[in-house]
């Protein structure tokens, strides 16, 4: 294990300067080589633009494609699970209509934000390579830190929702094979805390991955497994509403005097049931945190933000299409007792391998989406920290270590610990909290409003210097003030459900 030296200056092979890795991830510093007027010194000028962006980064390599797939992965997750539970709420009219509407929502501020990703002209301007640095540049002053403290605590809260999804599917295999064994007279009742330790272990190992561009491998592989599962329940729903002869639920949702697990449906509990569900609705759409992130990997020309607009058009479709039949025909199979996760909560129990098959793929997309969401919080902690104590070797220095078939392993000493930590802290707090639907539904609220309406639409007024006052700016803000206001409910109504939970709720001791 070798230590690379942090003052050693960028080397040059073959006349390509190579930027040491540890000062470029760490602290950011961008030499680009001075104009000199010699030959040889022309010739590495133009080798080096070949090989390092216009801020001295490594050329990015993204595509269409890969952009694609770290969207998917990041918009279709655990939250298609509970989008039958959902549109159950809402009923054949207005759940369909809210997800399409959130559909397009997305669809239309994805784009503005992504056309803030260069300052200034949108082809050689300056790049603002996370959701904060755009924030930043366009807006400035307190609301940077308001974004950042709103962002990076749901991209916390996402880690926790995400272990408890997986800890469920995990124990959803092992039930559904209990339930078999058993023929279905066994109750099959037991802990997940288990799972959950189980999941947090094998994200203490993918979090040591160092860059947000190295994993998209990790984002192909869980975009595929999303489909996996979607396709499952969606195949799984078909099958049932055959089964049945008919479509189940109402035009206006679950029938008030309902009897659920959780008891008998009240008026009131309706109300809270149907805000609660705009809250999961915006929870299976909510990527726009991770959007300039991902957006950064990607190579140009063409100009980074039109491969973006065509990456997050197709995602958004598909994800939409898979949303409304999963979400629909569970709800058609289902009706008022449809679960609040299908594939978990056992709606269906047959046939039982096919269930193992799904909530693998769901455990191995989390794994990806975990690691899709959490790389930019990653990221950001150790910026700051080596800006804070540039002289500290402990955040600093790497270590080369050789690993057979694979390459050099740069190790770090405080992104190992601090990585650890942190997957520990959401691991623990998974196991406080293991309210799917309801963290599902708060989170999506939290999110919705502030990161995927308010500061793109704010961000692309000041950008392109839109007028106050103007017909454009008011249409901004009518949409703005309307999707605040969907948010404030939606909250209560997630809110609402985390206290009817607590009121049975034994920390640590939850079982299934």
């Amino acid at each position: 294990m070798l230590q690379r030296s942090r003052t050693l200056p960028s080397r040059i092979h073959h006349g390509v300067v190579e930027e040491r890795h540890d000062i470029r991830h760490y602290l950011q510093v961008e030499v680009p080589p001075q104009p000199l007027v010699d030959s040889e010194t022309i010739n590495a000028q133009a080798n080096y633009s070949k090989s390092f962006d216009d801020d001295g980064r490594l050329k990015r390599t993204g595509t269409f494609w890969t952009a694609s797939s770290h969207i998917i992965t990041a918009v279709i997750g655990s939250g298609v699970l509970s989008l039958a539970w959902a549109i159950g709420q809402l009923g054949w009219v207005a759940g369909p209509t809210v997800l399409v509407l959130f559909a397009f929502v997305n669809l239309y501020t994805a784009n503005l934000l992504s056309q803030c990703y260069r300052s200034g002209d949108p082809v050689t301007g300056q790049r603002n390579r996370t959701y904060m640095d755009a924030v930043k540049a366009n807006l400035g002053g307190k609301k940077v830190m308001f974004c950042g403290l709103i962002q990076y605590f749901n991209l916390f809260g996402v880690a926790i929702g995400y272990t408890i999804a997986a800890s469920a599917s995990m124990m959803a295999i092992k039930r559904s094979n209990c339930f078999h064994e058993s023929g279905g007279k066994n109750p099959c009742h037991m802990s997940s805390n288990v799972y959950m330790i189980t999941f947090g272990i094998i994200e203490v190992i993918f979090s040591q991955i160092p860059d947000f561009d190295q994993v998209w491998w990790l984002s192909i592989v869980a975009a595929v497994m999303s489909f996996t599962y979607s396709f499952v329940g969606l195949g799984l729903g078909i099958g049932k509403v055959a089964g049945n002869g008919s479509f189940k639920g109402s035009l206006t949702g679950i029938s008030i005097g309902t009897i659920t697990s959780a008891g008998t449906v009240t008026s009131t509990q309706k109300l809270w049931r149907s805000l609660q569900a705009l809250g999961a609705i915006a929870f299976s759409y909510s990527y726009s945190i991770i959007l300039l992130e991902i957006q950064d990997t990607v190579k140009s020309p063409p100009a980074e933000h039109k491969t973006m607009k065509k990456a997050t058009l197709l995602s958004i479709m598909v994800t939409t299409i898979f949303y409304l039949l999963c979400g629909c025909m569970g709800y058609a199979a289902f009706g008022d007792l449809a679960p609040s996760n299908l594939l978990t909560a056992f709606g269906f129990y047959n046939p039982y391998w096919l269930l193992d098959i799904a909530n693998t793929a769901i455990v191995v997309h989390l794994v990806g989406a975990y690691q899709v969401y959490c790389q930019p919080l990653f990221a950001f902690v150790e910026k700051w920290s080596s800006q804070k104590w540039p002289k500290s070797g402990f955040i600093t220095a790497e270590y080369e270590i050789p690993i057979p078939f694979i390459g050099v392993y740069q190790l770090n000493f405080f992104r190992l610990v601090w990585r650890t930590v942190f997957v520990i802290l959401t691991t623990l707090l998974a196991m406080l909290l293991p309210f799917f639907n309801d963290v599902v539904g708060l989170l999506g609220a939290m999110a919705f409003w502030p990161l995927t309406v308010y500061f793109p639409i704010e961000m692309y007024i000041a950008e392109k210097k839109i007028g106050r006052g103007t017909t454009r700016w008011l249409g901004f803000q009518i949409l703005s003030v309307t999707c605040f206001f969907i948010t404030v409910v939606a909250a209560i109504g997630s809110i609402a459900g985390v206290v009817l939970d607590l009121k049975t709720y034994r920390p640590f001791k939850t079982s299934y």
